[in-house]
């Protein structure tokens, strides 16, 4: 069983940037994967990033379209904890964000997909205001 518990985001304005964190405890030698999903009221969870913790040592992200070329997600001084910074914020960023961790990569990636992850935070809200 893994726990996850995030922290940051909070209100911003459009333009600014925000960054929430997630840390894994318990058993999590075999959750290769952690990464971010939000949602927004009245919409679909969407994953947004996640970072492949490789065998090899390498740290593979993927990013959802919505967010590329505006979104950093990286180890935070440990393999269990993860820093997720998004830049030009957008009123349409507003959501909840959600920690999530699992043990499926592939590809050698770990695909941005709701059943590819076994373990989910209590979100942390994200507010982007005009």
């Amino acid at each position: 069983q893994v726990q996850l518990a995030e922290s940051g985001g909070g209100s911003v304005q459009a333009g600014g940037s925000v960054t929430v964190t997630c840390e894994a405890t318990g058993v999590t030698y075999r959750r290769k994967c952690m990464g971010y999903f939000r949602q927004a009221p009245g919409q679909e969870r969407e994953g947004v990033a996640s970072i492949y913790r490789h065998d090899d040592g390498r740290i593979l992200p993927t990013y959802a379209d919505s967010v590329k070329g505006r979104a950093t997600i990286s180890l935070d001084n440990s393999d269990d904890r993860i820093k997720f910074a998004l830049t030009d914020l957008k009123p349409e960023d507003t959501a909840k964000y959600y920690c999530v961790a699992g043990s499926r990569p592939f590809g050698g990636r770990c695909p941005l997909l709701h059943g590819m992850f076994e373990d989910w935070g209590q979100g942390t809200q994200v507010t982007v205001s005009a």
